[in-house]
This record gives structure tokens, C-alpha cells and sequence, in this order.
């Protein structure tokens, strides 16, 4: 198997809406009730883009296989040298390395800009252990849990922080960070 990991362009945005409609109808990935049309992918793409953050999509022997971005942690200033990364896969790719190598190449990606914190947010931690176990061996660690603050499919959804410290030595920012006056994706 072949697998590829690229940046992500415009044209692969109809694969990227599929796939993150499908976790929205079907998964518990992402608390949004109703996937969003090709107009909000859009919207959400350039967002991250105007921050200059990394959008990648990746490709097992050939076939669209899933895609990672970061995308600001929050919108005060204080918080920009921090990202959250989010990472989705398809599920015939699941179990190939996909996320591992996503993931990876976006904190590589991160890590170059000069930015401190990579934050994951993964949500029903009771059936998410996988995506746990995968952020936990690339050296996240937890950072807390929001208990049963999502409801969807008619049950309540924990979220599990991870973090992952890009610069532990605690040194100031050598980096401007991100500028946040674009607006958050």
C-alpha cells in the first residue's frame, strides 16, 4: 500500500465534505447535527489558509483516504501560539496508518511555524479509545475531560483534551504566532 500525504486543495473539498458529513450523521467525531454544505467547507478551508495553517489530505494507493487541519485554539491573542488539530479518516482506510501519519505530519508541520501547543479534543471518550491511543503515542498527554457536555443520539458525549507541548521547556515564543484577527475557522 501507498500512502500519500499532501496538502490539501480546493478541489478535494467534495471528498472532505462527504467524509465529515458521514461523521456527522453517523459518528460522534464532531457534535455538529446537520453536515455542512459545500459553501461552509469552503468557508472553513479558506479560514484555516488565511491563518497559513496546514490543511493535508491523504491518499492510500490512490483513493482519497482522509484529511487533517489546524485551525486556532481560541480567539484571543494570548492563545496564538497554540493550535487544535482535528484529523478524519475514512473508514475503509482505518487501521493503515492514516491518522498516525496525519497527525504526525501536521504537529511536524506546526512545530516548523514556531508554534508552542497542539490541542485535541476528542469527543465520546468511552468508544474513542483508538484516537486516544494514537495521540497519547505520538506524545500528547491529557490534559482533562468535559464530562457529558455534548448530546447526540440520544445519550450524553464526553470530551477528552490532549495536548501535546511542542516547546516543554517553557522558553518565550521565538515565533509571532498566529495572527488571529482573520477570524477562526
Amino acid at each position: 500500500m501507498t500512502l500519500t500525504i499532501r496538502d490539501a486543495a480546493e478541489t478535494d473539498l467534495p471528498r472532505v465534505a462527504a467524509l465529515y458529513g458521514r461523521e456527522v450523521l453517523r459518528g460522534t467525531a464532531t457534535f455538529e447535527l446537520e453536515p455542512p454544505g459545500p459553501q461552509e467547507m469552503a468557508r472553513r478551508f479558506a479560514a484555516v489558509k488565511r491563518h497559513n495553517l496546514p490543511w493535508l489530505t491523504a491518499e492510500l494507493d490512490g483513493a482519497f483516504a482522509g484529511y487533517a487541519y489546524a485551525s486556532p485554539f481560541r480567539p484571543r491573542p494570548a492563545y496564538r501560539y497554540g493550535v487544535e488539530g482535528s484529523v478524519y479518516i475514512e473508514e475503509a482506510a482505518r487501521g493503515h496508518g492514516v491518522g498516525r501519519t496525519l497527525l504526525d505530519a501536521l504537529i511536524g508541520r506546526v512545530r516548523a511555524m514556531g508554534l508552542r501547543h497542539v490541542i485535541g479534543a476528542i469527543s465520546d471518550s468511552d468508544t474513542s479509545a483508538a484516537s486516544i491511543a494514537l495521540h497519547r503515542s505520538l506524545g500528547f498527554r491529557e490534559a482533562g475531560v468535559y464530562r457529558q457536555v455534548g448530546w447526540k443520539f440520544e445519550r450524553w458525549l464526553d470530551v477528552t483534551l490532549m495536548q501535546l507541548d511542542l516547546a516543554p521547556e517553557g522558553a518565550p515564543p521565538g515565533a509571532p504566532g498566529l495572527d488571529l484577527t482573520g477570524g477562526l475557522a
